[in-house]
């Protein structure tokens, strides 16, 4: 699959700023990932450290928080990663499930997809 750009609003869960980003639609990218330095300037803030993997085989502990997303119309709280300095953006596999978006990638762009339930939940089907 070829990679594409998308540009979409991050913000913070806490308040109403939000910053555009572009970001590299990634879907072997676990979480989205976004400058630290931003996070920080819109309020995000961390919640957690996580150890991630990368493309090269070498592994990191990032700090990791909770930021809203603003995409194509859709809104969803997301995980983000507080990258490093001078690392890219990216949209990861997380979030493109948290806003019922999947990738088309003979198009190069998002397309919405319907969730699934599992048929135990107790939601009746009215048939």
């Amino acid at each position: 699959m070829g990679t594409f750009r998308i540009t979409a609003q991050i913000g913070s869960v806490a308040s109403n700023r939000f910053q555009q980003v572009e970001l590299l639609v990634d879907t072997g990218a676990s979480y989205t990932q976004v400058p630290a330095a931003l996070l920080q300037d819109l309020g995000v803030r961390p919640l957690t450290r996580r150890r991630f993997g990368l493309a090269d085989g070498r592994h990191v502990t990032l700090d990791v928080g909770e930021a809203r997303i603003r995409l194509n119309g859709d809104k969803a709280t997301t995980v983000v990663v507080f990258g490093p300095e001078g690392a890219g953006t990216v949209l990861g596999a997380v979030t493109l499930e948290e806003l019922g978006l999947a990738v088309d990638p003979l198009n190069q762009r998002l397309v919405p997809v319907e969730g699934l339930l599992m048929s135990n939940t107790g939601l009746s089907t009215g048939v």
